[in-house]
């Protein structure tokens, strides 16, 4: 007499059981089912991130050797904001450099702390962006009139510290009339190579340095990265940004 219940009673929680798990299964099945984008290697400029390419190679701008940027695809369109200059902190090392008058002195402690500074990166033998880096640098001191060596410490680092003495530095100045408060510096390649890459400008081969400029204000703490063979003027603007930021402090 019982059995026919019990039956009936097992194949109705069994049934119940089998609705019940369904929804999960099927979650399960569009989870798996689910397309997961694919990543697209493309090769973007260090310092013209809007110039991207399908191929290795360097840069139509600055002729910068693109590094691989890998994004999912489609790639998304950067905003404006994307590409302004960004503030940041650097760490910078107190290092024994050499300047181009031949004297030791001590990065950090005497050329940078608590000032507004310009910093560019250079080596003499360059045939390519370095020269118009100088120049610009010539046009900056120019357009800071007074206000360069007494406001405004600018400095050339060499990323050949090998090659580039102090002789050889204060020859290359020279053709761009390097006046007081522009300062070239190199040194030791130990201590040198510590610098590069605290301010994020070393690199495996000199001929892979980037057209960049710091430009920051220490006693605030405040640095930005900008095209160095931008017109002067705008670097002049951020160098004026930062001197009063600074001011604010």
């Amino acid at each position: 007499m019982f059995f026919p219940r019990i039956s009936l009673c097992l194949i109705m929680i069994s049934a119940a059981l089998v609705l019940s798990s369904a929804p999960v299964k099927t979650v399960e099945a569009q989870t798996r089912k689910r397309p997961q984008p694919q990543k697209v290697t493309t090769y973007s400029c260090p310092m013209h991130p809007d110039y991207k390419s399908k191929k290795p190679g360097a840069c139509p701008k600055c002729g910068m050797t693109l590094r691989p940027v890998e994004t999912p695809s489609p790639t998304p369109t950067p905003s404006p904001a994307a590409e302004k200059p960004a503030t940041e902190k650097l760490n910078i090392p107190d290092v024994e450099v050499v300047n181009q008058e031949g004297q030791k002195i001590k990065f950090y402690t005497d050329l940078v702390k608590d000032r507004v500074v310009a910093i560019n990166f250079i080596f003499t033998t360059c045939t390519t962006i370095c020269p118009p880096l100088g120049a610009t640098f010539a046009r900056v001191q120019k357009d800071l009139g007074e206000r360069a060596g007494r406001d405004v410490q600018m400095i050339s680092i060499s990323v050949d510290p090998v090659t580039d003495t102090p002789e050889r530095l204060k020859a290359w100045g020279e053709k761009f009339h390097a006046a007081r408060g522009w300062t070239f510096v190199t040194g030791a390649k130990p201590q040198m190579d510590e610098l590069l890459r605290a301010l994020g400008a070393a690199t495996a081969s000199p001929q892979d340095h980037s057209p960049m400029v710091l430009i920051g204000n220490d006693a605030r703490g405040e640095w930005t990265r900008t095209y160095g063979l931008a017109p002067s003027r705008q670097l002049v603007e951020l160098i004026d940004k930062a001197a009063a930021g600074g001011s604010e402090h």
